[in-house]
């Protein structure tokens, strides 16, 4: 069966959604916490609150809802990273938060067709991403669309009551070119 996979903008309407893929288990072990609870006052804090420079998105897959992406310019602003990976790099973060659409190559191709638009559409020299060392699955899912590890961050993120190591993983247009 094809993926028909395609990028909207978040809105209000998204709000009951969200919550329910935030509070599933399986979503929350790498992004969020187990030990947050997210309410709808949460939600809204988190991600509807404006920051122009953070893009927020829903991923549909055959015109289905099925999990979350955001994307922003990496500076002072968005990240900790820009030392790191200089100028004109492009972060993401994302999710698939219907669990009957995990394991079936979703996320890598979801994965190259964002970071072909991120380079055609912003001119991003580099896309980031820092998935946790233990989430042994995004990273074989990165690494099969592309992006290469740079550097273990040690202690990069509080998640769920302690500090964990996540791997700085980067696609870089000057040494290759992206094809989907």
């Amino acid at each position: 069966m094809q993926n028909n996979l395609s990028i909207r903008p978040l809105n209000k309407k998204h709000q009951a959604l969200l919550r329910s893929w935030l509070c599933d288990p399986s979503v929350l072990k790498f992004y969020g916490g187990r030990d947050k609870s997210y309410t709808m006052e949460m939600i809204e804090d988190k991600f509807y609150t404006n920051n122009a420079l953070i893009s927020r998105c829903i991923i549909y897959c055959n015109e289905i809802p099925i999990g979350y992406l955001q994307y922003y310019p990496i500076n002072s602003c968005t990240s900790n990273l820009m030392p790191i990976v200089g100028s004109s790099a492009y972060g993401m973060d994302q999710f698939i938060g219907e669990d009957n659409y995990r394991n079936r190559g979703i996320g890598t191709e979801l994965i190259k067709k964002v970071t072909a638009f991120l380079i055609e559409a912003y001119g991003a020299s580099k896309v980031v991403l820092d998935p946790h060392v233990e989430n042994v699955r995004a990273v074989a899912c990165y690494e099969k669309a592309g992006f290469q590890r740079v550097k273990k961050l040690l202690h990069y993120t509080f998640h769920e009551g302690k500090y964990h190591d996540c791997w700085l993983l980067t696609y870089d247009t000057d040494k290759k070119v992206h094809r989907s």
